[in-house]
């Protein structure tokens, strides 16, 4: 069962040919539904990867992201002193092209896939799952009971404090086939960090899930979206990919929660090939239309990776 569940995490983190997001060239954060400008096209690529590219060549995104075979003698700060520093909030912008999906997702992808970096997966026809685990509200074991019903997989980014608190709940994601995705120490902001800082929220994280669950994390969620060229390029030579969203709406705030019919419609209709959707846990009415969300996409003809 051991090797069916990792082989099974192996060919879904595979499918996650990610690639960031576009940003909206502001120093102040930005909420998922604030509007991107640039405009470009991204392809992934299914050749073998180039080493001295990390896999990544001609402005592609290798599909399967580098496998943490940091080392950390490799780690040398004057590697990312020409990275530019200013930092960004991801949106993924209020602007959609003809396949409903978002401008912003699609410029990120152009502009920052050669540093392991996505937003969606434009080479793929699924919908991925995403959920940010910064905390526990009570509402994760019925989100994984619908999971678990509905066949679908989903990638939980988690914070340390989260792991420690909350182990019996990773290691169910882990056992039903979930990924698990490293969401930082933290939960600081990952631009105003040096690169030192920027590695040990990464890699401090990355040993707790080695030592405790025996589990190799390779994906990563900045907190609260926020980046910069630099931190993005800590990330990827750390060995994880950097994974945004192109559909994120406003159920954060536990004490303003959305409309049920509301949140439905939002989450339905917004549905597109290739989607990286951004769900939070601690949300009440994600938990309770999940299940309808689920077979209303897939009776749009949309299928969950």
């Amino acid at each position: 069962m051991f090797l069916k569940g990792y082989l099974y995490t192996f060919c879904i983190t595979l499918a996650l040919s990610l690639s960031l997001c576009s940003c909206s060239n502001q120093e102040t954060p930005q909420r998922p539904d604030m509007e991107t400008s640039e405009n470009s096209n991204f392809k992934s690529s299914n050749q073998a990867p180039d080493p001295r590219t990390n896999g990544r060549s001609n402005g592609e995104v290798s599909i399967m992201p580098i496998s943490n075979q940091y080392k950390k003698d490799d780690f040398i700060h004057s590697d990312f002193d020409n990275y530019d520093t200013k930092k960004y909030g991801y949106g993924q912008g209020t602007l959609f092209d003809n396949s409903n999906r978002p401008q912003g997702a699609l410029d990120f992808n152009a502009k920052y896939n050669q540093l392991g970096a996505t937003a969606i997966s434009e080479n793929s026809d699924k919908i991925y799952l995403t959920f940010d685990q910064g905390y526990e509200n009570g509402y994760t074991p019925k989100i994984l009971d619908v999971l678990k019903e509905k066949g679908v997989r989903a990638v939980f980014f988690v914070l340390q404090d989260y792991a420690v608190k909350n182990p019996d709940l990773v290691k169910r994601m882990i056992d039903e086939g979930h990924i698990v995705g490293n969401h930082s120490v933290n939960h600081y902001s990952m631009p105003t960090l040096s690169p030192e800082e920027c590695k040990n929220e990464i890699m401090d994280f990355h040993q707790f899930m080695l030592d405790n669950f025996n589990y190799t994390m390779k994906l990563f969620r900045p907190p609260m979206g926020e980046f910069s060229e630099q931190s993005l390029a800590i990330a990827d030579k750390l060995g994880y990919q950097t994974v945004m969203w192109s559909f994120a709406y406003a159920d954060w705030d536990v004490n303003s929660q959305p409309d049920n019919q509301q949140a439905m419609e939002k989450i339905v209709n917004s549905a597109h090939k290739g989607a990286i959707y951004l769900l939070h846990s601690v949300s009440k009415t994600n938990a309770e239309v999940l299940s309808q969300a689920i077979d209303q996409i897939r009776a749009n003809g949309f299928e969950f990776a």
